[in-house]
């Protein structure tokens, strides 16, 4: 069990030099609402993810174009639970 808040959702990545997923509006709105004191430069926010049985800490970053968070997938979790562009995962996430 992961201390702080913790979010879940699916979403379906995308493939921009990086796999990235895009939380849904709510939930980034909700983030932003009650958390953006804990953002870094860029929107940047540090987080713990899981997508299937892999966990990493990361950030999700608030993109303004799409008035959401990004949540980049490193390589290695794409590899291990064979996350593809197109294809809709799950994922949680701790702030």
């Amino acid at each position: 069990m992961e201390n702080g808040i913790k979010y879940e959702f699916t979403a379906t990545p995308w493939l921009y030099e990086w796999l990235f997923v895009a939380m849904p509006e709510a939930m980034a709105r909700e983030i932003r609402d009650n958390l953006k004191c804990l953002e870094e430069g860029w929107g940047r926010m540090k987080v713990t993810a899981k997508v299937g049985e892999s966990k990493w800490r990361t950030a999700i970053w608030f993109d303004t174009k799409s008035n959401t968070y990004l949540l980049p997938i490193k390589a290695e979790i794409r590899k291990k639970e064979k996350v593809e562009a197109g294809k809709e995962i799950s994922i949680i996430i701790w702030i």
